[in-house]
């Protein structure tokens, strides 16, 4: 399975958070599955870090490339295709983070790992 994670499932993940359900943490664990991270979830959390809004975060905002290779993640960039799909997207959902995860979710055909049900509006297949 390819699976992408939601910035807040990441950061559960690297915390031991225990929010993050036992199937969540289940198909992250699983060997077999590739995991994507991406570059949108690095700069929301360098963004909200320095807006105050993840004070505990420090060593990933710090380090969000190291974090990521940790855990053999790996590392999804933003394509001119992504950000035109994200931009298109219909919809009143504003998050420009979470949009640019459902164009990549959508692109890429990626199940996105999350307990954020706007996912579920874009046709996106969703592990919560």
């Amino acid at each position: 399975m390819r699976l992408l994670l939601d910035t807040h499932t990441l950061l559960w993940w690297l915390d031991g958070n225990t929010r993050l359900s036992r199937r969540a943490r289940a198909v992250i664990a699983d060997g077999f599955n590739e995991i994507f991270v991406s570059a949108a979830s690095a700069w929301e959390i360098s963004t909200k870090f320095r807006l105050g809004k993840l004070p505990g975060a420090s060593a990933v905002a710090t380090d969000v490339v190291g974090a990521v290779a940790s855990q053999t993640f790996t590392p999804l960039d933003i394509t001119i295709l992504h950000a035109q799909r994200a931009g298109r997207l219909a919809g009143e959902h504003r998050d420009p983070f979470d949009r640019m995860l459902i164009a990549q979710a959508q692109i890429e055909d990626l199940t996105v790992v999350s307990d954020d049900a706007v996912f579920d509006a874009y046709g996106v297949e969703r592990i919560s």
